[in-house]
């Protein structure tokens, strides 16, 4: 992942585009991951950088930056692992860690109050019509 998406840049938000969302999708829902905290060699967690949900079922994509006020009209963020409801970018402690960006078309909206990676995949259970993945990968200092 570009520098500039980190903690070592300015923190924003990647942009990301997609296509093809399924007949029946009403709204899509992203997770953004980090399965090798804290070591890639020796991983202990998964480390949730950002939560979105309830994306319009029109929306083709989230633009650079999105996360300081400029995401798709009704979508609502959750709390990633530092607390917050705002995008986390990658800070890895050690080692080059991979982010995985999940990106979930919903045949329903969720509506629900800042859930937590947890509470949305159990609120998303049985509505996921399709997933795509992206993954990129960060190295701090590289």
């Amino acid at each position: 992942m570009p520098k500039r998406f980190t903690c070592e840049g300015v923190e924003i938000s990647p942009p990301l585009r997609w296509s093809g969302a399924p007949h029946g999708t009403k709204s899509f829902a992203l997770i953004l991951e980090d399965p090798d905290a804290p070591d890639p060699a020796a991983p202990k967690r998964v480390w949730v950088h950002w939560v979105l949900f309830d994306l319009p079922a029109s929306a083709t994509e989230i633009v650079e930056g999105a996360s300081k006020g400029k995401l798709p009209p009704d979508t609502r963020t959750g709390k990633n692992d530092r607390g917050k409801t705002a995008y986390g970018g990658p800070c890895p402690p050690i080692g080059r860690h991979r982010y995985f960006h999940k990106l979930y078309a919903l045949d329903t909206v969720l509506s629900l109050s800042h859930p937590t990676k947890a509470e949305l995949e159990h609120a998303m259970h049985g509505h996921v019509l399709a997933e795509a993945v992206l993954i990129g990968t960060y190295r701090k200092g590289g």
